[in-house]
């Protein structure tokens, strides 16, 4: 098996992992299993005399609603629109219909689940942000990876640079992650809602991930966007070397 067929099973394997985790821990979560674990979780990140008042120092508080910010709607769409932006100016339309056909059908999906599950938020301490949708699946840790992997999947597909590919996917591996930690901090969801969050944005992300993949050997014009992509000039380079 060559490197491509690798990496073509490495993700249809994360894509099977993340769903089969996602309806495990659903599964717990519905019998109730879990709540005892979520409960002890929350209470544990405040103060035993007063609940109220997060543990660490004042000014982590502020830090965690402003991170939190990045997975809520609104910086979502404006993020997303962005970057739908940049694509319309590049000319790059079919990956244009590629991001929003993965975002906006990853923010339906994640609002079927959270009435289809319907799990009340945390009560066992004040909440620190204003909620009002159900608690499982996290939305913030959801929206976040399904907009942030899915337009890094797919961004990284319009270059060959292999570094350029790690840094894509690894800030939007660094957003989802810390989005997702503040919603429990605030004590708007279990840990549970957030972990059920990230596997199945994850499990979006993997399959637009392969729809794109899939899209680019099919479309000869798809494959000459990333084409394009790839080889914009490094202006890094020295003058008259190389570009690869």
């Amino acid at each position: 098996m060559d490197g491509d067929g690798v990496r073509l099973l490495g993700l249809l394997l994360l894509l099977v992992g993340c769903g089969l985790g996602f309806v495990a821990l659903a599964d717990e979560i519905r019998e109730s299993e879990t709540q005892d674990f979520d409960e002890a979780v929350v209470r544990a990140l405040r103060r035993t005399d007063d609940p109220a008042v997060p543990i660490g120092p004042p000014w982590l508080r502020l830090s965690a609603l402003d991170v939190t910010a990045l997975g809520g709607a609104t910086v979502l769409t404006l993020i997303t629109l962005a970057v739908c932006g940049f694509l319309v100016l590049v000319r790059r339309f079919r990956s244009l219909l590629l991001v929003l056909g993965s975002t906006v059908s990853g923010a339906l999906l994640n609002s079927f689940l959270k009435h289809f599950f319907a799990r009340p938020r945390p009560t066992v301490v004040p909440h620190l942000a204003e909620v009002g949708a159900p608690s499982f699946p996290s939305g913030h840790a959801m929206l976040s990876a399904i907009v942030y992997l899915t337009l890094g999947a797919l961004l990284a597909q319009l270059t060959e640079r292999r570094w350029l590919k790690a840094y894509v996917l690894g800030v939007a591996v660094m957003l989802t992650f810390l989005v997702g930690l503040t919603r429990v901090f605030l004590g708007v969801h279990y840990l549970t809602d957030v972990l059920g969050g990230w596997m199945a944005g994850l499990a979006w992300a993997v399959f637009t991930a392969l729809l794109a993949r899939a899209a680019k050997r099919r479309s000869p014009a798809l494959r000459e966007e990333v084409h394009q992509g790839a080889n914009v000039p490094d202006d890094s380079a020295p003058a008259g070397g190389s570009r690869g």
